[in-house]
């Protein structure tokens, strides 16, 4: 059986943030829509989004809610121009997300940026070339 990625989920810490930046913000289509849990659609071809409620997440997976810092994990949005890889990091940094790196032309031909959303997952916006 090859693995199969349908839902992405984040533990956030405010919920309301999180649904205005993903939603409002970044222009994600709400599914569902409870006190600690909402399903978003990122777009056709896409995962969904799953905001999960930070303590009720790691309740849920039987594990301690304490940490911070770097996860080991970014998503990765891949843009077809510059003009829409910039367009994205404007969108995410009105949107209440930080600009960790500015987009900048590639070593291998592309161009990227990361920003990081109100709870600090990171994510790059590229080009291919």
């Amino acid at each position: 059986m090859a693995p199969k990625v349908n839902v992405i989920m984040l533990g956030v810490r405010d919920m309301a943030r999180a649904k205005r930046f993903y939603a409002e913000g970044l222009g994600a289509e709400i599914e569902q829509d409870y006190p600690n849990f909402v399903s978003l659609t990122l777009g056709e071809g896409s995962s969904s989004l799953a905001l999960y409620e930070w303590d009720a997440a790691a309740q849920d997976a039987g594990v301690s809610s304490e940490g911070s810092g770097f996860r080991g994990v970014s998503f990765h949005y891949g843009a077809g121009s510059r003009e829409e890889v910039d367009e994205v990091i404007s969108k995410a940094e009105a949107a209440g997300g930080s600009v960790v790196r500015k987009p900048e032309s590639a070593q291998w031909g592309g161009y990227f940026g990361y920003f990081a959303d109100p709870d600090g997952y990171l994510w790059k916006v590229a080009t291919a070339s």
